[in-house]
Formats: structure tokens, C-alpha cells, sequence
């Protein structure tokens, strides 16, 4: 893995790639209220949180604490969210996963 190439796909894709996902689910970007990235790199993170434009989003991050703990990130990041209780009913969480092969995927939580 050349990890300069993944980061430059995340830095310079993901935004573009977000927004087209919620494009298709129909979803405006002020109506996601929190957003749980892949835990790669927070320097990362903090860029590409600044671009994707999620003006009432709280991204949650748990790298400082655990580092890029790989595929386990996300749900890790959405435990230690729930435990904090930070999600209210009806809120919306985006999350997003990305990394090596180029790739990324999203999935949308209504949490009740």
C-alpha cells in the first residue's frame, strides 16, 4: 500500500464522493448530524471534515486514543459515541470508510 496515494484519494476524493452519495439517498448535507470516518489519520481527518461541507455535523474521533485500528474504526468510533451519548433520536449518522484498492463506502444510520 502507498499510503502518499491513499491519502492524496481520501484528501482529494472523498469530499466529491460524499456528496454524491448523499445526493442519491436524497439527503441534504445540514441533515446529517454526526459523521464517523475511518480513524486513518486525524490530520487527514480534520481536512477532509473541513471540505465535506457538513455544516451541523460533529465528527467523532477515537485515533488519538486507539490509533488506525484498520477495519474495527468505525464501529469503534460509533461504541464510544454511543457511550458518550452523544446520538439523539432521529438524528442522522454518515458514515464513511475508505483506504487502500482506492475505495470507498458509505452508509447512512437514522439512529432511534
Amino acid at each position: 500500500m502507498d499510503g502518499r496515494e491513499v491519502r492524496r484519494f481520501v484528501v482529494e476524493q472523498l469530499p466529491q464522493l460524499t456528496k454524491g452519495f448523499l445526493h442519491e439517498a436524497g439527503v441534504e448535507a445540514a441533515d446529517i448530524s454526526h459523521f464517523i470516518p475511518h480513524q486513518a489519520n486525524g490530520v487527514m481527518l480534520d481536512e477532509v471534515f473541513a471540505d465535506l461541507a457538513l455544516p451541523r455535523a460533529t465528527m467523532h474521533r477515537t485515533v488519538t486514543h486507539y490509533g488506525n485500528t484498520g477495519a474495527a474504526s468505525i464501529p469503534i468510533t460509533l461504541d464510544a459515541a454511543v457511550r458518550d451519548g452523544a446520538f439523539r433520536p432521529g438524528e442522522l449518522i454518515l458514515l464513511a470508510g475508505f483506504g487502500g484498492g482506492m475505495a470507498a463506502s458509505f452508509a447512512l444510520v437514522e439512529w432511534g
